[in-house]
């Protein structure tokens, strides 16, 4: 059979998506093309900016300081209450345009320059789903003395994450749910976020994880103590965020009580070093 009319499955992702050809994975960004899984969203940028490393949230990799901030669009899961639904359930669209490797190097030294920034954090959507711009850009990134920071839910097979894991300082980790039933009902994988979780501690990756409790969802006690002792077999000094949800996209339960953070908290605190609460 001719290679270029095969169907072709691609392996980034647990998903592991069987493309026909010219058609594209759950995660609207990765195509079946003469016979070849491609990135159509190579260096394609929806947002740019200078941010807080804190916002990430990262409180304990370079404290103060700021960081450039870099989304593209897609995603391999999806969340109802998606906090960035307008690019990351979107298709190329949405792009402002492409940014070569290159460039991307040449906006990181300006942002060096002009706010003090200490490297690029790909944010605001799956970053790993552009892997193969990661691939390229990371090295250039690195050899420029900036750091490399991701913010991703996790969902990658161990191969791709072990290739690129060296390339990469710091990565807040959503951790959604501690239960398969709740990364089914978001569209992912419980384990396969547990072991990007586990590598990328193991590769010397400076990793802290956030959970966003949504009421009914991820709020029970017994959920929450799993999650922390889990986590704390790790190492204990992993930051954990517990963050508000809000109505969002598709998800209209009302706002998460504080008094339920707090409670959270105080579980998690049992067996972590350090349990910060955000959106409060």
């Amino acid at each position: 059979m001719n290679k270029e009319n095969s169907m072709v499955q691609c392996g980034l992702c647990p998903h592991k998506c069987n493309l026909n050809p010219n058609k594209t994975g759950l995660c609207g960004t990765r195509k079946n093309i003469d016979g070849n899984i491609k990135s159509i969203s190579y260096g394609q940028v929806t947002s740019l900016a200078v941010d807080p490393i804190e916002k990430k949230p990262l409180y304990h990799f370079y404290p103060g300081t700021t960081i450039l901030s870099v989304g593209g669009f897609g995603c391999n899961m999806k969340c109802p209450f998606c906090q960035n639904y307008s690019i990351s359930q979107q298709g190329i669209e949405v792009s402002q345009g492409y940014v070569s490797p290159e460039e991307m190097v040449e906006f990181a030294r300006k942002a060096t320059l002009k706010a003090g920034s200490i490297g690029v954090a790909f944010t605001y959507n799956e970053p790993f789903l552009s892997y193969e711009y990661l691939l390229d850009v990371a090295p250039l990134l690195k050899a420029e003395g900036q750091k490399v920071v991701l913010v991703t839910n996790g969902q990658i097979c161990q191969e791709p994450l072990q290739a690129i894991l060296p390339y990469i300082d710091a990565m807040n980790i959503d951790l959604k749910a501690f239960s398969e039933d709740g990364y089914k009902w978001m569209g992912g994988d419980f384990k396969t976020t547990k072991d990007t979780i586990r590598l990328s501690l193991e590769t010397g990756v400076h990793v802290e994880v956030t959970t966003l409790v949504i009421p009914g969802i991820n709020d029970d006690s017994d959920m929450m103590r799993s999650e922390a002792m889990w986590i704390s077999q790790l190492r204990k000094d992993i930051p954990l965020h517990l963050s508000r949800y809000f109505p969002r996209y598709k998800l209209q339960t009302e706002a998460t009580p504080v008094a339920t953070l707090y409670r959270l908290q105080e579980i998690s605190q049992e067996y972590l070093d350090y349990v910060y609460l955000g959106n409060v």
